[in-house]
């Protein structure tokens, strides 16, 4: 018998597979020799190289007011990347002003890059010139191509930066993007002072709850920023460390939509709904709650024009809900996760969100960043085009730095061991589900295990086979597109040789995309099949 199907491949430690219609997205790890961990940083890019500048050497926060935030964490060096030759070159924020040197060193900074300019808005660090730690009130103008060449050849810095002062902009874990000429900087606060979790009077700190609009005029010497009318909401802006991600609307307008975030206004838990912005105002969608991603993590908006359907995908980070065994799980002290989710908007503005049935290899993501690759198809406001990738595999971009923790809750015991700044590079990209894609991800990335469910589509009846190659624990699970666990075989001493089993799924209303994964004590595969009845 000739047997049909697809494989999704998912081994911990090693590729990830997602799925998101006909293609599924690959995560694969990469190393690039030289380069440290960082976490909650700016980036910008030019002739296929990174420029990375600000964000923190360490990882989560210490609780103790004189360990938090403290100066040796700063990253003191801006870094030039090139991820495709594997290279890596730095230099210091020493030959700049003071001022620059310290707004330039600090985490959670808000930044755009505009052609060859990244834009550094803010930030929170110590001063020495204020003798505390500061949100900083600065716009930092930096020429990209110029400093990169710099950096690589070894020739002074000075003459790529300029820098202006602005209250306005004396904002930390906020996002600034533009929506066609105008700027936006969505949420974040003003934290002067040492961090302190009992409150303490060690620190003021005042939300923002703005959605603040300005102009930038930039003629190469002068910058000038000419200031609109702010959108002021006590309730719903009341948000920071979260994900503010560039969106086409279904009316084909650009837009951005804020995440989650944190924290409610009358509660320390994230906000489950998201405000959606265009250039007309922005409006609060109740009708739809995020359970996954709720802190900052990389993500990746992805739009479908032939179905006006934007995907947003969000990889790992800090959430106040995760999956366990195929149950929703709520936990309010907010801990660590490996989920990757998507969130999709369709044609009516309906949003519902996939929990994948595929994780990050570990607990990784919160203050990472999604670099695209430059050389995408995207839309004026960096959003992919889905259906301009036309190859078998697409590089859509790479999943840098953010926290690495040893453990889910880590806070009320931090002592500065539990977690680090992760310097593991992830490739993401886009594999179309071609026969011929199909066949090679068949021959390729079965593993041992030698995987196969039969037939595809199916009417509910599904054969799983696979190889045993020594005796031991299996677990069989089937879950649907969105997570959720409808079957788990639990084997606790399956012999070793070939093996045939048998499910049956009786709900007669189901349809659509379903997952098996069989998990040994070594392997973890994972297998799409369609349900068709």
């Amino acid at each position: 018998m000739k047997l049909s199907f697809s494989i999704l491949l998912s081994i911990l430690l090693q590729t990830t597979y997602a799925q998101i219609d006909s293609y599924s997205v690959l995560v694969d790890p990469v190393t690039i020799a030289g380069v440290s961990g960082i976490q909650s940083f700016a980036f910008a890019q030019h002739d296929n190289k990174w420029l990375i500048v600000g964000g923190r050497l360490d990882g989560l926060h210490r609780r103790q007011p004189f360990a938090a935030f403290d100066v040796a964490g700063h990253n003191t060096l801006i870094w030039v990347i090139d991820p495709v030759n594997q290279q890596s070159w730095t230099a210091p924020l020493s030959t700049l002003s003071v001022s620059m040197q310290e707004q330039l060193s600090a985490t959670n900074p808000n930044f755009d890059q505009e052609g060859d300019m990244l834009y550094f808005i803010g930030g929170y660090g110590y001063s020495n010139t204020a003798a505390d730690h500061i949100t900083y009130d600065k716009l930092t103008a930096i020429d990209v191509p110029g400093v990169m060449n710099a950096i690589i050849n070894g020739t002074p810095i000075t003459s790529y930066f300029r820098q202006i002062t602005d209250a306005a902009f004396a904002v930390t874990g906020g996002h600034l993007e533009k929506i066609y000429d105008t700027f936006y900087l969505v949420g974040g606060q003003k934290f002067d002072g040492r961090y302190n979790p009992m409150n303490n009077p060690t620190f003021t700190q005042e939300y923002t709850n703005q959605i603040r609009k300005f102009t930038i005029t930039d003629d190469g010497t002068n910058v000038t920023v000419n200031h609109l009318p702010s959108f002021t909401d006590a309730t719903n802006l009341h948000r920071r460390d979260y994900n503010v991600t560039n969106q086409i609307m279904p009316n084909g307008e650009e837009g951005l939509t804020a995440f989650s975030g944190v924290f409610q206004a009358s509660i320390d838990l994230p906000y489950l709904n998201c405000v959606n912005i265009d250039s007309s105002g922005y409006a609060v969608n109740n009708n739809f709650s995020q359970y996954y991603n709720h802190y900052h993590c990389a993500n990746l908006p992805v739009y479908d024009a032939a179905n006006n359907e934007m995907h947003t995908f969000f990889f790992g980070g800090i959430a106040q809900y995760y999956d366990s065994s195929g149950i929703l799980t709520q936990d309010n002290n907010v801990p660590f996760v490996k989920t990757i989710a998507r969130v999709t908007r369709d044609a009516t503005g309906e949003m519902t969100e996939y929990k994948l049935p595929v994780e990050m290899p570990a607990l990784l993501g919160a203050g990472s960043e999604f670099i695209p690759n430059p050389a995408l198809d995207v839309y004026p406001n960096g959003v992919l085009k889905l259906n301009s990738m036309t190859a078998d595999t697409t590089l859509a971009g790479y999943i840098f730095g953010g926290i690495s923790s040893t453990a889910a809750n880590i806070f009320f015991s931090n002592t500065g061991t539990q977690s680090s700044a992760s310097d593991q590079l992830f490739k993401v990209s886009f594999v179309k589900e071609t026969a011929n894609v199909i066949a090679q991800v068949n021959a390729q990335s079965t593993g041992k295990l030698k995987l196969q469910v039969y037939p595809n589509p199916n009417n509910g009846q599904i054969h799983v086979w696979f190889f045993m190659e020594k005796n031991g624990p299996v677990e069989i699970s089937i879950t649907d597109n969105s997570g959720k666990l409808l079957k788990r075989d639990i084997r606790k001493n399956m012999k070793s040789g070939d093996q045939q089993l048998k499910y049956t799924l009786s709900n007669n209303e189901l349809n659509g995309i379903y997952y098996v994964t069989v998990k040994t004590t070594t392997e973890s595969v994972v297998q799409k099949i369609v349900l068709d009845r």
